[in-house]
């Protein structure tokens, strides 16, 4: 099946769902009160797109979602590296990481307001927490998966740890990271959705936040879905930077050769 099948399937099944959602609505089954009607979920996102004040809130939840993003990401391949490379250090912090990981991230957003206020570092510092344990845990998996004869051989031929780092351990364990990235966009987006969510007076958490306020059910799912389109658009950017990171893996045609 090639590509242009697939996409077709796969706009004929949203033209199905979307169709008798609205056919649905149209004829009283569905209640417009729980499942408002696609168009006019439509139609408000349309009022908002055209609305120059709807960037603000946009502006804001997308500063707040790449600011938690990479200093997570920063933090947790950092973190994952270091641990990763030293089981020492790994077995005496292992308690410690996993009574963090425990912790659910919805509980330290009241104390993040409490430490930093309603502003944007609240935002940040509940995004940071959720995208830091994904990244964490596979960038030291990542490092412990390299091959030891492809590390004898690097330092029999006189690589030192910096090169080990640049040529081996990062290359190695690329594919983890880089499928940890896509997954911690989405929790990066959680995390700021959620801080506005609880307070803020901006972003696209507080849009639904009013909407649910006023009960408004369109609202909700506007934002929801425009939510949703966010991370696919961040969601196929690191398709593409994963592409031209890792040249060496093979594509899919190749495998089914193979």
């Amino acid at each position: 099946m090639n590509v242009v099948t697939e996409r077709i399937i796969q706009l004929g099944m949203l033209i199905f769902i979307l169709g008798g959602w609205q056919l649905g609505v149209t004829a009283g089954f569905i209640d417009v009160f729980f499942f408002p009607a696609p168009l006019d979920i439509f139609n408000q996102m349309i009022r908002w797109i055209v609305d120059p004040s709807f960037y603000r809130h946009v502006s804001i939840t997308l500063t707040e979602t790449v600011l938690g993003y990479i200093i997570g990401t920063g933090l947790g391949v950092a973190a994952g590296v270091w641990l990763g490379l030293s089981r020492s250090a790994a077995r005496i912090l292992d308690p410690f990481i996993k009574g963090l990981n425990a912790i659910p991230r919805v509980v330290l957003a009241p104390i993040f307001v409490l430490w930093l206020g309603l502003g944007l570092w609240s935002k940040v510092a509940l995004a940071v927490t959720l995208v830091f344990f994904i990244t964490f845990f596979n960038a030291m998996q990542g490092v412990r998966e390299v091959n030891p004869v492809v590390l004898a051989n690097a330092r029999i031929l006189g690589a030192r740890r910096s090169d080990l780092l640049r040529h081996v351990y990062f290359p190695a364990a690329a594919s983890w990271i880089l499928s940890s990235l896509r997954t911690s966009v989405g929790f990066a987006v959680v995390g700021a959705i959620i801080g506005e969510y609880l307070g803020s007076s901006a972003g696209l958490g507080y849009l639904i936040a009013q909407a649910e306020g006023n009960f408004d059910a369109v609202g909700v799912f506007a934002g929801i879905i425009i939510l949703a389109v966010f991370v696919l658009i961040i969601d196929r950017i690191l398709d593409v930077l994963e592409g031209r990171l890792i040249k060496w893996r093979p594509n899919a045609a190749e495998e089914r050769a193979t």
